[in-house]
């Protein structure tokens, strides 16, 4: 079986063969860091990596789209270009993460930390988490609390 390797992106299951790629097992990520291996451009859509320890890790461009990553731990995380379309980050640490254009739209964000995060040109839940509650998060490391989504009006 082909594995990543550190000098090479993490994709999925590596190999030029493959059509269509899949999403990293949570056995896979928990060997991966283990190994040290960058998961820059990894696809972990839809993954089970609830409370996994992503400290320090390069995650660019990662793909994280409607994966669970309740209590999950990016402090020091190189996030940049990340996606977390539409994923469970309740409880999340992004304590001093990098998070450059990273994408957070209809993320579940409650009880995020973002503490000393550097963030620029990043996409929130606006309607449901104002960007004064992301930057006082960003100064103080307050746990963020998202609106109860309700009956708004449409722009």
């Amino acid at each position: 079986m082909n594995r990543p390797r550190k000098t090479k992106k993490a994709q999925g299951l590596p190999g030029d063969d493959f059509e269509e790629v899949r999403s990293l097992s949570r056995k896979q990520v928990m060997d991966m860091l283990k190994r040290g291996d960058s998961f820059e451009e990894a696809d972990l859509r839809g993954a089970d990596l609830s409370g996994v320890n992503f400290e320090g890790v390069n995650l660019i461009n990662a793909k994280f789209a409607e994966a669970n990553l309740q209590r999950a731990v990016f402090r020091n995380a190189n996030l940049t270009g990340a996606s977390f379309w539409n994923a469970n980050l309740r409880e999340a640490s992004l304590e001093c993460a990098q998070l450059e254009e990273a994408d957070f739209e209809y993320s579940n964000l409650d009880g995020v930390n973002f503490k000393d995060a550097k963030i620029r040109k990043a996409t929130w839940p606006l309607k449901r988490l104002p960007l004064e509650t992301i930057q006082r998060s960003v100064r103080t490391g307050q746990r963020v609390k998202m609106e109860p989504m309700g009956h708004e009006e449409e722009e």
